[in-house]
C-alpha cells in the first residue's frame, strides 16, 4: 500500500472540526423537544447520546460521531475515530451493542487505505464488547470516519450530565492536550514522543474506567471531547444547577502539551471554545491553563462527579486498576464555573 498523508487531506482533524457549541445552540433552540416519555434523553436538553426506554429494565443509547483523519495512518485514524465514537455510550453509563460505519472518501484513494480504516476501526469496536454490522459510504474530497453506535443501559442507571450536586468531587480520567499536540504535529513544531503519546491515550477506550465508576453510582458523567473540558464543565453546571469549580494546577497534561502551549499552539477549535464558555467561565488560571481547559479533545476521558464522600474509595479503586482519576476540583451552590 502506497504512503500518503491523510492529515494533508482535511482542513482540521479529530474533534477540533466539531461545529461551534455557541452555532449549535442557536441551531437546536428552533427544534421542539420530542413529546413522548420513553425518550428519557433527547434534544432537552441534549447529551453525549440519546436514550430510549424499551421497557422498565432496558434502554437503548444511540449516538453518532466523525470527524476528518487526525493522523496519517489509515488503521490508527480509524481506531480512533471509533474509540471517540463509542466512549458516548461509556459516557452514559451503556454497553456498546452495535456499530455501523460512517464514511466519506475520495475516490481516487487506494481501496486499501479505506479497508485499513475500517480494520482499526473494527479492532475498537470488538475491544468495546459490540459489532460492526455495516454502514454507509460516500465520494468526498475530504476524507471522514465515524460510527453510529447503539448501546443498552438500565433505565434508573444512565449517567446525565444534569446530576451534579453540591458536595460533589470532580475526577478527570484521561490526560488533556490532544488538540494541542495534533496541532503542533501539522504546525511540524511537535516534540519527540508527544504524538506517541497522545494517540495510546485516543485509543484508549473508556470501558475499563466506567466499568470501575458503574459501583460508586455517580451523579453526574460526560466525555471530554470537542468543546473542551471548560466547555463540558459549563454544561455540567448549567443542566445541573450548580457551580462547578476547577482546580486549575490539578490538570493532567500530556507529554509535550504545556510546553507547546507555552509557545502558542493553539487549534481553530481553541477560539471557537472560548467563543462558547467564555461568558459562562470565571477564569483566575493562567493562560497556558486555559489553552488546556479550552483545547478541544479527541476521545477524550470522563468527567465524573459523585459525592465527596466515596471519592478516596474511588481513587483507590481506579489506582489499584492501573486506571487514572486525577481529582481535579468539586461542586458547589451557585451556577457557572470558576476555574482557578
Amino acid at each position: 500500500m502506497e504512503t500518503l498523508e491523510l492529515t494533508a487531506l482535511a482542513r482540521t482533524g479529530g474533534c477540533a472540526a466539531k461545529y461551534s457549541a455557541a452555532r449549535l445552540e442557536t441551531l437546536l433552540a428552533g427544534l421542539l423537544p420530542a413529546d413522548d416519555e420513553d425518550l428519557l434523553v433527547g434534544l432537552d436538553p441534549a447529551d453525549d447520546a440519546a436514550v430510549y426506554r424499551l421497557d422498565d429494565e432496558r434502554a437503548i443509547v444511540f449516538t453518532v460521531d466523525f470527524f476528518p483523519p487526525v493522523v496519517d495512518d489509515p488503521r490508527t485514524f480509524g481506531a480512533i475515530a471509533a474509540t471517540n465514537a463509542l466512549n458516548d455510550v461509556f459516557a452514559m453509563g451503556g454497553a456498546p451493542l452495535l456499530a455501523l460505519s460512517v464514511t466519506a472518501f475520495p475516490e481516487e484513494l487506494p481501496v486499501e487505505v479505506l479497508g485499513e480504516v475500517l480494520a482499526g476501526a473494527d479492532e475498537r469496536v470488538r475491544a468495546a464488547g459490540a459489532i460492526l454490522a455495516g454502514g454507509h459510504t460516500i465520494r468526498d474530497d475530504e476524507p471522514k470516519y465515524g460510527l453510529a453506535v447503539v448501546g443498552t443501559v438500565h433505565p434508573d442507571r444512565l449517567w446525565p450530565k444534569a446530576g451534579a450536586r453540591a458536595g460533589d468531587v470532580l475526577f478527570l480520567t484521561k490526560r488533556l492536550g490532544t488538540g494541542i499536540v495534533l496541532q503542533a504535529e501539522r504546525d511540524k513544531v511537535s516534540p519527540a514522543g508527544a504524538l506517541d503519546a497522545a494517540i495510546e491515550s485516543m485509543l484508549e477506550l473508556n470501558r475499563a474506567a466506567a466499568d470501575a465508576i458503574r459501583p460508586f453510582e455517580p451523579s453526574a458523567v460526560t466525555d471530554v471531547t470537542g468543546f473542551g473540558l471548560l466547555g463540558h464543565a459549563h454544561e455540567m453546571a448549567e443542566r445541573s444547577g450548580v457551580r462547578v469549580v476547577i482546580d486549575s494546577n490539578s490538570l493532567p497534561a500530556l507529554p509535550g502539551a504545556l510546553d507547546l502551549a507555552r509557545g502558542g499552539v493553539r487549534t481553530g477549535g481553541d477560539r471557537r471554545n472560548r467563543e462558547y464558555a467564555d461568558q459562562r467561565v470565571t477564569s483566575e488560571a493562567s493562560e497556558v491553563s486555559e489553552a488546556l481547559g479550552y483545547d478541544p479533545q479527541t476521545a477524550g476521558g470522563l468527567l465524573v462527579s459523585l459525592p465527596g464522600e466515596r471519592a478516596p474509595v474511588l481513587e483507590a479503586t481506579l489506582a489499584a486498576g492501573g486506571l487514572l482519576a486525577v481529582r481535579i476540583g468539586k461542586v458547589v451552590d451557585g451556577s457557572g464555573v470558576l476555574f482557578r
